[in-house]
């Protein structure tokens, strides 16, 4: 199976490792990964911060560089919603409009796709450690992914997971609302992080590094021992 994988901003600049091991994942479960180099942005800061205009320029960007691929891959529910939730509105009534259908309904959340798609749930993953999930609001509200990453991780050898307390309750990442609205996104973290704390848990594991950048500067600024981990990074160990 041919796959065209996406790779967000943050995750290119920031935590190439995520990238790294969604690869070593989706090839071990038959895929053939392809990479445009030329791919830059989904378009969703600007078109979160007003900026339509701008945004639909990047978006006809976007369009061009997956076009015709079978399947387009994001470690990122935030970025596979966006395209599949905001570019119809985008490219409404337009000369795209066809385009734009065929790649929302080819565009992936990981965890969706290694269990919808693929039907593989366990890769053989080992990681011997206590960890609680966090549900982000662009998996859970936008692609309505919620029992995929949890299935994935069910089949890790070694990995012991606990819920924690409202755990569906947004993390306060937000993207621009951290900035805007700081004092109510650094509480939004700190309740996060004292909930996952309660349960005794050395991770947390996210489908979103935007979430887990967030909570992760908490973590940090508190001095607390939590670490954060993508799903991909837990997938990929152990083998």
């Amino acid at each position: 199976m041919n796959v065209q994988i996406f790779i967000p901003c943050f995750i290119d600049q920031l935590y190439p490792q995520v990238a790294f091991n969604m690869i070593k994942v989706l090839e071990k479960a038959g895929c053939t990964i392809q990479y445009n180099t030329n791919q830059t942005c989904c378009g969703q800061p600007a078109y979160n911060a007003g900026f339509w205009g701008e945004a639909k320029e990047v978006c006809s960007k976007f369009l061009k560089d997956f076009d015709g691929a079978d399947y387009v891959v994001t470690p990122s529910a935030s970025c596979a919603g966006f395209v599949r939730n905001y570019y119809p509105k985008l490219f409404d009534n337009s000369s795209v409009h066809n385009d734009v259908k065929s790649l929302t309904e080819r565009t992936f959340e990981f965890s969706e796709f290694m269990i919808k798609i693929l039907n593989v749930d366990d890769v053989g993953a080992e990681f011997n450690a206590k960890a609680t999930y966090h549900n982000s609001c662009a998996a859970l509200r936008e692609c309505r992914v919620k029992e995929e990453p949890k299935q994935l991780l069910g089949k890790v050898k070694g990995l012991e997971m606990i819920e924690m307390a409202d755990n569906e309750t947004c993390c306060g990442f937000g993207g621009t609302f951290a900035v805007k609205f700081d004092a109510i996104s650094i509480a939004m973290a700190d309740q996060k992080i004292n909930n996952a704390a309660a349960t005794e848990a050395e991770y947390i594991i996210s489908t979103d590094m935007s979430c887990l950048m967030h909570i992760d500067g908490r973590i940090k600024n508190v001095g607390s021992n939590l670490k954060v981990l993508h799903l991909a990074d837990v997938l990929a160990s152990g083998w």
